[in-house]
């Protein structure tokens, strides 16, 4: 009796911080988190709290084909 040969390819791991950090918009825009979130906060205004929440354009090309690679199944 003949052994099966598997003929399957690897499956693509995404990689879990990549995907918490960034997201893609609709339009297929790659957006980021800002840091400086979590502690040390408490002598930062309000304002400037509050624009932590905004998501950012990444810009660099080579930086979103890093990010792509890393996570390329996000959503």
């Amino acid at each position: 009796m003949t052994r099966k040969v598997k003929t399957t390819k690897y499956k693509l791991k995404t990689h879990k911080a990549t995907s918490k950090r960034f997201r893609l918009t609709g339009s297929g825009v790659l957006m980021r988190t800002k840091g400086g979130k979590s502690h040390l906060r408490r002598r930062t205004s309000k304002r400037t709290k509050a624009l932590f929440t905004e998501m950012v354009a990444v810009k660099g090309e080579k930086t979103i084909q890093r990010i792509n690679r890393l996570a390329p199944n996000m959503e």
